[in-house]
């Protein structure tokens, strides 16, 4: 059943790329932005999936469509920013446990998306292979319209520089992430379930004093991410005790974290039952292996 609905999803989307192939070029773009709209819309449906199966399978249908539609107008920032989403949401979600290397190549896909929207401002694509100070200065240049793109391409960036850390190279470029994720923080914190304050709550929580880990500033990251989230985002939790708790070998909060992650319901938060349910699985794979952190 789950293969004959994701046949009828290629179906459909070819069939749009036939009649996109056949309009003028205006026309065109006209069309793909139009359909950007519905595919939000499909994002949302993904979102509240409950079975890990389905919403697996209509990701990737998705994102190749949305590749598709960015051929056809490659500077539509909704479309743009929706794929850094999406490759960066489906390789934390499905790929980067098992398949790291796998994993690299989604969030660097993921990135450079992000990057194709950033980049159409002159002062950020003047700046981001060089020095970090004339980086920092291009941040000041974007506005709370910038959050999606800034947040997605720092995060992709991020998920990439921790699968790359036998890479002197990659780590280097982990200041530029920090960069965007503070302006991020700047311009909305709330934005997607305090997602900023999450990742600081790993940033500071998952690195010794000596690399620049503060245990403090994790903690209080963490906390303000539950306010926002109200404690029902619980990806959120289970990246905090994979982080946080091995580094500082506290299996008390380790323990506590990932179990009332696995005793809150699913639904909970219906716009994001999707990443509620992976949450579960990941923290009940954490606790089977948990004598390996402890």
């Amino acid at each position: 059943m789950v293969k004959k609905s994701h046949g009828y999803r290629c179906i459909i989307a070819f069939s749009l790329l036939i009649v996109f192939s056949a309009l003028g070029c205006s026309m065109q773009t006209m069309a793909i932005r139009t359909t950007g709209g519905i595919l939000e819309y499909g994002v949302e449906s993904i979102n509240e999936e409950e079975d890990l199966v389905i919403a697996e399978q209509a990701i990737m249908a998705n994102l190749k469509m949305l590749e598709a539609l960015i051929k056809g107008d490659p500077k539509n920032k909704q479309l743009l920013v929706l794929a850094a989403q999406g490759y960066a949401g489906y390789a934390l979600a499905f790929v980067e446990d098992e398949y790291p290397k796998k994993a690299k190549m989604f969030y660097k896909r993921a990135q450079n998306y992000g990057l194709d929207v950033l980049n159409q401002k002159k002062a950020f694509r003047n700046s981001v292979d060089g020095r970090l100070e004339d980086f920092g200065a291009a941040m000041k240049k974007f506005n709370v319209k910038d959050v999606p793109a800034l947040f997605w391409t720092a995060n992709s960036w991020g998920n990439w520089i921790n699968l790359s850390r036998d890479s002197p190279s990659a780590i280097v470029q982990m200041g530029k992430v920090e960069l965007m994720m503070k302006r991020v923080l700047e311009l909305d914190e709330s934005y997607f379930y305090g997602g900023v304050h999450m990742f600081y709550s790993v940033y500071y929580g998952g690195r010794s004093k000596m690399f620049g880990g503060s245990p403090e500033k994790a903690k209080l990251h963490f906390d303000k991410f539950i306010k926002i989230s109200e404690g029902k985002f619980m990806i959120g939790k289970v990246l905090f005790a994979q982080y946080y708790g091995v580094q500082m070998q506290d299996d008390v909060l380790f323990k506590r974290l990932l179990n009332e992650t696995l005793e809150t319901p699913g639904d909970v938060l219906p716009e994001q039952r999707l990443v509620n349910e992976i949450a579960k699985v990941k923290a009940a794979a954490l606790l089977a292996d948990m004598d390996s952190f402890f």
